[in-house]
């Protein structure tokens, strides 16, 4: 490779090809970058565009974020996932706000929800300083040009990435490089049929001159996930045939925060209800299947009916609220809710 720079190949392809136009691609708003980078976490670039807008524009600083409450938050991240993100974002945001702007790698770190990569991302795209990052799209990059077919998830294959990763990124145009790394992976080094014909750095790659660019990087065999099922109520009166009680789940675990319909797990829970409001008829013919990284969940709607006198205590022995779907929504609801509002056609 003698004579050949990573980094100015990189930079020159960016310059034509890569991605200028981004909302959070801004050189005085390191909020804004911030936001985004927690966004991206496991969240591709076209997902996280259609909620970013909305996001900032109800929290356009950090002290806006730091002075809401979590439930005013989480509507604005319902449907993206990975719930404990926005909470670490929140947490963070109040930290910010009163002790001002991390200015180092190591004060980023501090933060609830900050990694290395993600601080490295935040000195260079935030605030224009020095900074490397080593997401998905840089693992692939590297890992596809130096021809490293090893686990990459090795203690000792991540000091080597990120070794390779110090060495290549410059100081000069640092942001810029950044972004382009991540771009070149995002557009041409995909994980699947990667583009080398449109790729600057070809010539020197070494999975793409060896033909190992489908086995690089190295990809452990899946393992199956647990498939779980659950039951959804909905509870609802001849009155008001589209009016459910609702649930805010509690802020730790699974949707925190966000609003679902009662769900029963536990077959012996379900066995009770069955006997107590006497579910003598079929389920509603809606079943859906969300899928998360840990599990998948098989979820069974059934329609329980009820007379309108008994919907205050149902209520409180539920400890829920009557919402129609579009005030349910508007407070924030998972995406297995809105899959399944959608298949149940209502």
């Amino acid at each position: 490779m003698t004579g050949f720079s990573f980094a100015d190949a990189l930079l020159t392809w960016f310059d034509q090809h890569g991605r200028h136009d981004l909302p959070w691609q801004v050189a005085d708003d390191p909020y804004k970058v911030w936001v985004s980078e927690i966004m991206l976490q496991q969240t591709q670039v076209k997902t996280v565009l259609q909620y970013f807008d909305r996001f900032i524009q109800r929290f356009p600083t950090v002290h806006h974020l730091a002075q809401a409450t979590w439930e005013e938050v989480a509507p604005y991240w319902a449907g993206l996932g990975y719930y404990a993100r926005a909470r670490n974002l929140h947490k963070a945001a109040a930290i910010v706000a009163s002790e001002g702007l991390p200015n180092n790698l190591a004060a980023w770190m501090a933060l609830p929800g900050i990694g290395r990569s993600t601080g490295g991302a935040l000195m260079s795209l935030g605030l224009r300083q020095y900074g490397v990052i080593m997401d998905g799209n840089v693992k692939r990059v590297l890992s596809r040009f130096y021809g490293l077919s090893q686990d990459l998830t090795t203690p000792a294959a991540q000091r080597e990435l990120w070794q390779l990763a110090e060495a290549l990124c410059p100081v000069e145009r640092n942001h810029d490089y950044t972004q382009a790394i991540m771009d070149l992976g995002a557009t041409i080094c995909t994980p699947k049929k990667p583009l080398c014909l449109y790729c600057p750095m070809q010539p020197h790659c070494q999975a793409y001159l060896e033909g190992m660019t489908a086995q690089i990087p190295f990809k452990k065999p899946k393992t199956a996930v647990p498939i779980k099922t659950a039951q959804v109520l909905l509870f609802a009166t001849a009155q008001q045939p589209q009016t459910w009680l609702w649930q805010q789940r509690p802020n730790q675990g699974l949707w925190g925060g966000l609003w679902s319909l009662p769900i029963i797990e536990d077959p012996q829970h379900w066995q009770q209800l069955v006997q107590q409001y006497a579910l003598q008829h079929k389920p509603m013919q809606t079943q859906i299947t969300h899928h998360f990284t840990h599990f998948t969940w098989h979820l069974q709607a059934y329609q329980i009916m009820i007379p309108s006198a008994q919907q205050p205590a149902l209520a409180e022995h539920w400890q829920a609220t009557w919402l129609e779907n579009e005030q349910a929504a508007a407070q924030g609801i998972p995406t297995a809710m809105k899959k399944l509002i959608s298949a149940l056609k209502v």
